[in-house]
């Protein structure tokens, strides 16, 4: 396995777009992505990336001229710092993942997921992905790729209801005279 590549232990998923690719605002191809929150507590795991993004920065030498730029935009940024309105990014760090192909996505029973349904923000899993040097529009750094996803549990979604139709409409409704 490669030095920028990394399977992470066990992540929250926010912002996920893993069936559809989502349009980004600077007007290149959709992508499939997601947001991957990781506690601060997982220390081993934060070591691994951090190493992973450290390969990549050396790889990207050749890009940048033969040496690593002072100032660079990396990927693992910190919860606590830039999403402090949000209380899923507590106590975490997290790095948003992008791909153009769509990732592999199976179950703890390693068994592929076809219903949309069952991924979605708040969900926790695993992800495999990898680090890369970019220069971009004058802009220079590590992004993270994601390869593919492995659902471990549910948990709560983030970001909106999990009302079903059926919670929303009661038994209540007798007649459409009623509303008239």
């Amino acid at each position: 396995m490669s030095e920028t590549k990394v399977i992470t232990g066990k992540v929250r998923f926010s912002y996920v777009h893993l069936f559809t690719p989502r349009k980004n605002d600077d007007g290149g191809e959709p992508k499939y992505e997601a947001c991957l929150i990781i506690p601060k507590s997982d220390t081993a795991m934060v070591k691994k990336l951090k190493r992973a993004i450290e390969a990549a920065k050396q790889e990207g030498k050749g890009k940048w001229g033969g040496k690593v730029p002072k100032k660079l935009r990396l990927p693992l940024k910190d919860g606590d710092e830039d999403r402090e309105d949000y209380e899923e990014f507590e106590d975490s760090y997290y790095i948003n993942v992008r791909s153009a192909r769509q990732p592999g996505i199976i179950d703890k029973d390693r068994e592929e997921i076809i219903d949309q349904d069952e991924i979605y923000s708040g969900m926790f899993g695993r992800a495999s992905i990898n680090f890369y040097a970019y220069e971009f529009n004058g802009n220079k750094g590590v992004g993270a790729g994601l390869n593919n996803v492995q659902k471990l549990a549910d948990g709560e979604r983030l970001g909106g209801s999990a009302a079903t139709a059926a919670d929303d409409f009661d038994d209540d409704f007798e007649d459409e005279d009623d509303l008239m």
